[in-house]
């Protein structure tokens, strides 16, 4: 028995006036998706969505930070939680080489392994107001307004947004004993003479 397989292509690109209009014909692509920036209820999901596994202070504001993000992309937003978590690292591997060097001056014995707790266990206001000032959108206001500009010429190019059926039913307007309509009203004997 055979077993028929499915194959999905999805494609994404921030330059779609560079599209081959080849590519964008029926048949090609099913479905052209215009996805918008994050608004703060999206941010806010994709910041919580991005820290899931990371434990965070409890007085560390999300919704703030969304609030304060608009035009952010997801990636800038990952940008943000990303360096906030490497900020965290730095300063706990800091921490752990400052015990250290204290240890060796004291005579202790360093080698041992220890249980000791982490110094940094969670990422802080602090972390996230540093990681904030490097941040920036990648998506500038004239791109975004290209990019709907786009959507709307690919949601206008076919017939689709205006098509109706005539009123009436099939006796008003080109029925098929009306004449000029395809194959003459079922006479094709003759369509290849």
């Amino acid at each position: 028995m055979t077993s028929k397989k499915n194959v999905f292509v999805i494609g994404a690109t921030n330059r779609p006036e560079q599209l081959d209009p080849a590519l964008c014909r029926p048949g090609r692509l099913d479905s052209l998706i215009y996805v918008p920036l994050p608004d703060e209820a999206g941010r806010l999901g994709i910041l919580k969505a991005q820290l899931r596994k990371t434990p965070v202070a409890d007085d560390v504001d999300l919704n703030y930070i969304a609030s304060k993000t608009h035009g952010f992309s997801g990636a800038d937003l990952g940008f943000i939680t990303q360096r906030a978590v490497k900020i965290a690292i730095k300063e706990s591997i800091a921490a752990d080489i400052q015990r250290t060097k204290e240890r060796e001056a004291a005579g202790e014995d360093v080698d041992m392994e220890d249980d000791a707790e982490d110094p940094v266990p969670e990422l802080t206001k602090r972390h996230f107001e540093e990681a904030m000032q490097m941040a920036r959108r990648s998506v500038s206001d004239v791109e975004i307004r290209r990019y709907e500009a786009f959507a709307q010429q690919m949601k206008n190019a076919g017939p689709g947004a205006y098509f109706k059926f005539p009123e009436g039913g099939a006796e008003s307007g080109n029925s098929a004993g009306a004449g000029g309509s395809f194959g003459d009203a079922g006479n094709d004997d003759d369509l290849y003479d």
